[in-house]
């Protein structure tokens, strides 16, 4: 089977060949560390992560690098509202950003190249763009000179006319042609700057991933991600830029995740909306808001609540416990029954179904469904009377295969269990003893008993209680 990317640069899925067998080169672009992230710049780090996570599942070695914007126009209003230089403030959210990310279940990149450690690179970069002729000079700036690259416009599928009857020189800009980029820009008074060929300045948002790429990954990349909203100007500048100095394709594949939505509204500071992972994951499982991330098709918008997290955490939790009651379960187990290879072909039907969502450019939310299915046929299975180890050890393992795929953990959290997920404990044993399946009733019981839960049979029902 082979893995299918949607690519954005030719608007259709294709096939993933690499540049070298069994090997990719990944680029994400990182986010831009002035403040702590929402949920909107959670998203790529969720999404390329379980797709980073994919490829090493199938086998690739996979080289993965993703950037910090360390200096740029954000930052340095952030230093003079604060009071407080760009370093320090860029530091401080470089170190929350890792703290979210890692309890989003996200490993780290193989390297987070940032701005202002690869200052050498960018100007030699700009410097061979003037040299080719594709950049010039400006009174201390420098612009790319767009129109003599052939071919813009080909990711975001516009023509250079089109851009041009909407682009407009702003105040202050000294360029030739309003499609024209800034490649550095000439330090005003007071700002961070470094010396360069042109003067005291710093570079163009856009230049940095290009430089940075080719010196981690090369002149031409597998794979180019980020969100959807960099389709557009970022990512075309990228290709502009690197493919002018290299004379190479600069990445094969792109990949864009879709937009987030809050209460069905598009998510703006300006509107007031936007939620931080940092303040979510003070009330929530950060897993929660990975499985929620996860449940809806990459490519496509996400709408954020508060109760379709709820919703979420419940969805979770019952594929948790289907785990933990199979571990419990595999002590009581035998070595064999005479349905054994039934049930472990249904197992493998399923995995076999989650391997081909994930092939199908990175179905999660397929994959999910998966995983409910997974979670309702253990549970079946947990009503047998008589259960195999072996058939328990399967389900186990598939569980945590295809979890560990997904990033996500099968321990629920640390602290007390929650009353929603006890209840619905309990409905199992009271479901179990309807079926005359008091070996499952008890197991259930003794194993609410571990978890310091005390049940009490009343004349309204069983009711619980924490011992």
């Amino acid at each position: 089977m082979t893995i299918h990317i949607y690519n954005t640069l030719t608007r259709k899925k294709e096939p993933f060949i690499p540049l070298e067998e069994g090997k990719v080169k990944m680029y994400v672009c990182g986010p831009t560390v002035y403040n702590y992230i929402h949920i909107g710049n959670a998203r790529p780090p969720i999404v390329f992560d379980t797709v980073r996570r994919y490829f090493e599942y199938r086998g690739y070695d996979i080289k993965y690098i993703s950037n910090f914007t360390d200096v740029d126009d954000k930052l340095i209003r952030a230093a003079r509202e604060l009071g407080e230089d760009v370093p320090t403030i860029a530091e401080r959210f470089i170190d929350a950003f890792f703290e979210d990310v890692s309890a989003l279940g996200c490993k780290r990149a193989d390297a987070h190249p940032r701005v202002t450690e690869s200052m050498d690179i960018i100007i030699e970069f700009i410097e061979t763009l003037i040299e080719k002729g594709f950049a010039y000079e400006s009174e201390g700036d420098v612009y790319f000179h767009t129109r003599k690259f052939d071919g813009y416009g080909k990711l975001s599928h516009q023509s250079i006319d089109e851009l041009r009857s909407g682009a407009r020189i702003a105040v202050g800009e000294k360029k030739d042609d309003a499609l024209d980029f800034a490649l550095w820009k000439a330090a005003k008074e007071g700002e961070i700057y470094w010396d360069s060929p042109w003067g005291k300045g710093r570079p163009g948002w856009h230049i940095e991933c290009s430089a940075m790429a080719k010196k981690y990954l090369g002149e031409t990349i597998d794979i180019h991600a980020g969100g959807q909203d960099l389709a557009f100007p970022h990512h075309e500048n990228e290709i502009a830029q690197s493919e002018a100095v290299n004379g190479k394709t600069f990445a094969r594949y792109w990949m864009h995740n879709g937009y987030i939505n809050i209460d069905n509204e598009k998510m703006s500071k300006s509107l007031g909306n936007f939620v931080l992972v940092h303040d979510i994951i003070k009330n929530h499982d950060p897993q929660v808001l990975r499985f929620f991330m996860l449940s809806v098709h990459y490519r496509n918008p996400i709408n954020y609540s508060e109760e379709l997290l709820e919703s979420t955490k419940a969805s979770l939790e019952r594929i948790r416990t289907s785990y933990q009651n199979l571990k419990h379960r595999q002590e009581a187990s035998v070595n064999l029954t005479d349905n054994n290879e039934e049930w472990l072909g249904k197992i493998i039907a399923l995995h076999e179904e989650f391997i081909k969502a994930m092939d199908d450019d990175f179905n999660t939310a397929n994959g999910i469904s998966v995983l409910f299915e997974l979670s309702k046929l253990a549970n079946y299975y947990l009503m047998e009377k008589n259960t195999s180890v072996q058939v328990i050890v399967a389900f186990t393992k598939e569980f945590e295969e295809l979890f560990h795929v997904l990033g996500l953990s099968l321990d629920f959290p640390k602290e007390e269990l929650l009353d929603e997920e006890i209840d619905r404990m309990i409905e199992q044993r009271n479901q179990a003893r309807k079926e005359r399946n008091f070996q499952l009733a008890d197991e259930i019981r003794e194993k609410l008993k571990e978890m310091n839960i005390i049940l009490e049979d009343t004349p309204q029902g069983i009711r619980w209680k924490r011992g």
